[in-house]
C-alpha cells in the first residue's frame, strides 16, 4: 500500500539540472531499502519556483525539497522515507510575515501565498504522462459535460460570461472570437492552439504543455465542439521537445480512451487533433504566419481582413488561442462562468500567468489574479532584487511591450491599465532590471531581437526596425546625437501606424517606453559619452587607482590581451588603453578595489 508519494520535477529547467537523475536515484535506493510497496515516485511538471530547482515534493508530508543533487537521494531515503526526519539542510522553508516563525507548508511560503493557481493547477501535482492521474483531478469532465448536456452556443455563452480575454498578448475575448468562427457557413472548420512561444524570457506556455497537456487536449475539444469543428492542431515550437513528446503521448492516451475520435462519449461529435512543429520564427506567432506555416508555405503574415474566423487555415474558418486561454476553458466550464468572473478586474478577468525572470531572488513560474500589482509580484512572490541591488525597471510583454519604472509600480496588472503606463500584457513574460541595466542597451537587445525576427514583408518592419537599431547602435557607442532621440521616436510612431503585422506594429515599444522613461540615460551617453550603468563597453575605461594598488600582479595575470604592466612587489599595475577590451576580467580578480571603471 502507497502511503507516500515523491513529486520530482521533469520540467525543462529542471531536467537541464539532472532532475532525470535524481529520479532514477529515487527509484533506485528505494527499491535498495525495501521501500517499493509504499512509496510511489512520480515525475511531475513545473512546480513554479525555478529559483530552487530542481525540486523535490513529499506527500501528504507537504515537505518541500529544494536544489536537491543526484548525491543528496540516498540522504533523503534513509532519513526521511525510511526514518521519517525531515532532511532540513535540503528543506524550503519560509517565516511568518507577523510572527516570523518558520513556516514548512508548501502552500503558505510566500512564493505561492499570492497565487491563484487555475491554468497552472496541475502543474507539480500529476504525472503529465498518464490520463489517469488528469481524470483523478477532474480532467474530462468538462468534455463530458458539455457533449452530453449543453449545445455549442451555450458553450460559447458560458466563455463570454466568463470575461475570459485571449492570454496570447491581444486579450482579444474568447467568446466573441468562437462565436465569429461559429456564425461562418460550411461544415468544414478547424481550431488552432498557438504554442509558438518566442518571447525572450517566455516560458509559460511550456510549462502547462509539460506540467497538464490533456487540460489542452481537452479545452481544444471543447472549442472544437463549440464552433463545429472536428480538426485541431497544436502549433508548437520545436525547441520544446519535452512538450511535444507529452502532448503527443496525451493525444494518443485519449484516443485510446475514446476522449478524441470519432462520437466522443457517444455524443455524436468526431474530433481529432494533430501536433505541427514551428521552426523557431518568432513571426509565426501572429496567427496568420502561424497558418502560413502550418499549411506548408513561409510563415509570413497576411493583411486583415479576412480574419482567421472567416479565412483560415485551409481557407476554411479557424479560431487561434493560445495555450494558457485553452488551460483556462475546462475550469470555466466545471466551475461556472460567475465563478471565473468574480476573480480580477472588471474588464480583466481570471488569472494571469508570468514568466518572472532578470534581476529577481525568485525566478519562475507565477499565476496572480488579474488587478495584482507590479510591487506585489516583484518584492512579494519574486523576493525584490538579488544582492541589494537597487530595482530599476520591469521589462513586460517582450519585443511587443515596454519597461516601467518605479513610479508604476503599483499599477494594477490588467489589460487596460499597462497599456496606458507604456507597456502591454503580451504573453506574459516579466523581465525586472536593476541599476546595473543599461536601458538604451536594453532597447538595442530587443530591437536586434526584432530585426533579426522580422519575416521583411513589410518596408515599415523590414528597414524601419533596422534603421532604429541602426541609430541605437550608435547611441551607445557614444556616436549619437540630441536630434537622433526625436528622430527615432518620429519613425517609431510611423512603424508602429503603418507595419503589417502586430509584430511590426509593436516593435517600437520598447524604444518608446525607454525613452519616455529613461531619455537622461540617453542623454548621458550622446552628450557626456558616458554609459551611466557601466554596460556599454565602448563608452568605458578602466585604471587602475596607483594608492590602491597592492602590486601583487592578478589584474595583469586575469587580463586576456596583456593590456597590463607592473613590477610584482615593487610597482603599481597600469593599464594599456589602447590595447584594453574593456572585458572587466582584472575588476574581477583585484580584490583590493584597485581597477576603476569609469
Amino acid at each position: 500500500m502507497i502511503r507516500t508519494n515523491v513529486l520530482c520535477c521533469a520540467g525543462t529547467g529542471c531536467t537541464a539540472s539532472k532532475s532525470d537523475e535524481i529520479f532514477k536515484n529515487f527509484k533506485k535506493y528505494i527499491e535498495q531499502y525495501g521501500l517499493a510497496e509504499e512509496i510511489n515516485v512520480v515525475k511531475t511538471g513545473c512546480f513554479g519556483l525555478c529559483q530552487k530547482g530542481p525540486i523535490v515534493a513529499i506527500y501528504p508530508d507537504k515537505v518541500f525539497y529544494s536544489q536537491v543533487k543526484p548525491e543528496d537521494v540516498e540522504h533523503i531515503v534513509a532519513e526521511h522515507l525510511l526514518k521519517g526526519r525531515v532532511v532540513t539542510s535540503l528543506e524550503l522553508s519560509d517565516e511568518d510575515r507577523e510572527t516570523g516563525e518558520k513556516i514548512l507548508d508548501i502552500d503558505k511560503i510566500k512564493f505561492y501565498e499570492k497565487q491563484q493557481r487555475i491554468a497552472l493547477r496541475n502543474c507539480g501535482k500529476i504525472n503529465p504522462e498518464d490520463v489517469t492521474e488528469y481524470i483523478a483531478m477532474g480532467g474530462y469532465e468538462a468534455l463530458g459535460k458539455v457533449l452530453t448536456s449543453m449545445d455549442p452556443q451555450e458553450v460559447i455563452d458560458v466563455v463570454k460570461a466568463s470575461g475570459l480575454r485571449g492570454r496570447g498578448g491581444a486579450g482579444f475575448p474568447t467568446g466573441v472570437k468562437w462565436q465569429f468562427q461559429k456564425d461562418q457557413p460550411g461544415d468544414e472548420k478547424y481550431v488552432i492552439c498557438n504554442a509558438d512561444e518566442g518571447d525572450p524570457g517566455a516560458f509559460m506556455d511550456r510549462s502547462i504543455l509539460e506540467g497538464d497537456p490533456h487540460a489542452i487536449v481537452e479545452g481544444m475539444a471543447i472549442m472544437g465542439y463549440a464552433v463545429g469543428a472536428h480538426k485541431g492542431y497544436i502549433y508548437c515550437r520545436a525547441e520544446y521537445p519535452i512538450a511535444v513528446t507529452r502532448l503527443n503521448i496525451a493525444i494518443d492516451q485519449a484516443k485510446e480512451l475514446g476522449l478524441l475520435g470519432e462520437n466522443i462519449f457517444d455524443s455524436g461529435f468526431d474530433f481529432d487533433l494533430e501536433v505541427r512543429l514551428g521552426a523557431g520564427a518568432f513571426v509565426c506567432g501572429e496567427e496568420t504566419a502561424l497558418i502560413k506555416s502550418i499549411e506548408g508555405q513561409r510563415g509570413m503574415p497576411t493583411p486583415k481582413p479576412p480574419f482567421p474566423a472567416v479565412s483560415g487555415v485551409w481557407g476554411k474558418p479557424t479560431s487561434i488561442n493560445n495555450v494558457e486561454t485553452l488551460a483556462n476553458i475546462a475550469q470555466i466550464i466545471n466551475n461556472g462562468a460567475d465563478w471565473y468572473a468574480s476573480i480580477g478586474t472588471e474588464k480583466s478577468k481570471g488569472t494571469k500567468v508570468f514568466a518572472l525572470g532578470g534581476k529577481i531572488k525568485n525566478t519562475g513560474l507565477v499565476e496572480i489574479p488579474m488587478g495584482t500589482t507590479l510591487r506585489e509580484i516583484i518584492y512579494e512572490i519574486g523576493g525584490g532584487c538579488p544582492n541589494n541591488k537597487a530595482f530599476k525597471a520591469v521589462q513586460t510583454g517582450g519585443p511587443s511591450g515596454g519597461c516601467l519604472t518605479e513610479a508604476q509600480l503599483d499599477t494594477p496588472i490588467d489589460y487596460d491599465n499597462l497599456v496606458a503606463a507604456g507597456s502591454m500584457m503580451g504573453s506574459g513574460g516579466m523581465i525586472v532590471l536593476d541599476e546595473d541595466n543599461c536601458m538604451v542597451d536594453v532597447a538595442r537587445f530587443y530591437m536586434d531581437f526584432i530585426v533579426d525576427e522580422s519575416c521583411g514583408k513589410c518596408t515599415p518592419c523590414r528597414v524601419g526596425t533596422k534603421r532604429l537599431l541602426e541609430m541605437l547602435t550608435k547611441i551607445t557607442k557614444g556616436e549619437g546625437t540630441l536630434e537622433m532621440l526625436d528622430e527615432m521616436e518620429d519613425l517609431c510612431n510611423e512603424i508602429k501606424d503603418t507595419a503589417l503585422c502586430g509584430l511590426g506594429q509593436t516593435a517600437p515599444n520598447p524604444v518608446l517606453s525607454t525613452l519616455h522613461y529613461f531619455r537622461d540615460e540617453y542623454e548621458a551617453h550622446i552628450v557626456d559619452k558616458k554609459c551611466p550603468a557601466g554596460v556599454c563597453k565602448d563608452l568605458l575605461t578602466y585604471s587602475i587607482d596607483p594608492a590602491v594598488c597592492k602590486k601583487c600582479s592578478m589584474c595583469a595575470r586575469a587580463c586576456p590581451v596583456g593590456a597590463i604592466t607592473g613590477v610584482p612587489g615593487k610597482e603599481p599595475y597600469v593599464i594599456d588603453t589602447e590595447k584594453c577590451i574593456k572585458c572587466g576580467s582584472c575588476m574581477s580578480a583585484c580584490r583590493f578595489g584597485a581597477v576603476v571603471r569609469k
